[in-house]
């Protein structure tokens, strides 16, 4: 028999899905900036208070889509093998990500992925959230670093910043030539070869970062 918590962590979960569609349905038919919350509560069949409460911010009715992705680097650095130093780990999840036209590499040209990634770049709101997640995914991979690899606090958020920065630097590169009408296939080649020359620089300066012999 279904537990009642059960019963409303599913409720829960589908009004929040319910409001996220919504939204992003109206921003992309409309424009981010011409649409209100209060169309978004009607769209979704909610009141405003049910609203702000599983979306404290407008914006957060974007970025929430990317909410999954916020710590991925961090679980990445927890879960790899004892002899994969956390720059390996993350290089191959990358380009794994890649591969599987993940569309949080960028590299995913459906439409309303390509049109998501254009309205956060054209959104000087949205954009400015979007800091505000990067450091959040930021300060979880310096922990992942600290209390996984032995790295020390200041060489771990400083390697988080980088790591963090290179990500988002070859996410957007992605999505920004998609947006131009790239499509994911044409593009896979050359965001191969950009991640791999990234990953090299990162290594010049943190190759040896969490490695066994390094601690």
């Amino acid at each position: 028999m279904t537990s009642e918590p059960g019963l409303r962590e599913r409720k829960k979960q589908r009004t929040h899905a319910a409001i996220s569609e919504a939204a992003i349905e109206l921003f992309l038919r409309h424009g981010y900036d011409q649409v209100s919350v209060a169309q978004v509560a009607e769209a979704a069949e909610v009141s405003r208070r049910t609203l702000f409460a599983y979306f404290p911010a407008k914006e957060d009715l974007v970025v929430q889509r990317f909410a999954d992705h916020e710590t991925e680097s961090a679980r990445v650095v927890e879960s790899r093998a004892a002899d994969v130093t956390p720059l390996e780990a993350l290089r191959v999840h990358y380009l794994d990500a890649l591969a599987r036209r993940d569309p949080a590499s960028g590299l995913n040209d459906i439409p309303a992925i390509v049109a998501l990634y254009r309205m956060v770049f054209e959104t000087s709101s949205l954009a400015a959230r979007m800091h505000r997640f990067q450091a959040a995914a930021e300060q979880a991979l310096a922990g992942a670093l600290r209390e996984t690899a032995g790295v020390d606090e200041l060489s771990a958020r400083v390697a988080a910043v980088q790591i963090q920065a290179v990500h988002w630097t070859l996410t957007i590169d992605n999505a920004m030539r998609l947006a131009g009408g790239e499509s994911a296939d044409e593009r896979y080649p050359g965001a191969v070869s950009d991640a791999e020359r990234a990953y090299a620089l990162l290594a010049n300066g943190l190759g040896h970062l969490g490695a066994p012999d390094s601690r």
